[in-house]
């Protein structure tokens, strides 16, 4: 997965929004203002952070190369990705989902229902 399909990704979720609130070169991609993956636009290998079950966050580590402790995020529940190497397409896309209703999960009930609202507007 290329930068460019990770934004259209990223972007194809209902609520979410992105932005450059650290600096011009790390794009962040939030749902209902709450942060689900960052990108380092500059950084080669391409990589994103992404939030993720602490449990499974280490699972992934042992089983892939390209997934490590989130890069100056807390390790416990980030992850980077690493775009170019031993994680595929699909496996890259489940991981935004998950990191996606994570942070969904953890929305007060007022935004989960406005994100709804969204969502049916679709």
């Amino acid at each position: 997965m290329d930068i460019i399909q990770l934004r259209e990704y990223c972007l194809s979720k209902p609520g979410t929004t992105e932005s450059f609130p650290f600096d011009e070169t790390t794009l962040v991609f939030k749902v209902m203002g709450k942060m689900f993956a960052l990108n380092g636009i500059d950084r080669d290998p391409p990589q994103v952070n992404l939030k993720c079950d602490p449990e499974w966050a280490i699972e992934l580590r042992e089983s892939y190369e390209g997934i490590n402790g989130g890069y100056h995020m807390s390790k416990k529940h980030w992850n980077t990705v690493d775009l170019e190497l031993d994680v595929d397409d699909k496996m890259i896309r489940e991981l935004i989902d998950h990191s996606y209703m994570l942070v969904v999960k953890g929305l007060t009930k007022k935004l989960q229902s406005e994100l709804i609202a969204l969502s049916d507007d679709r």
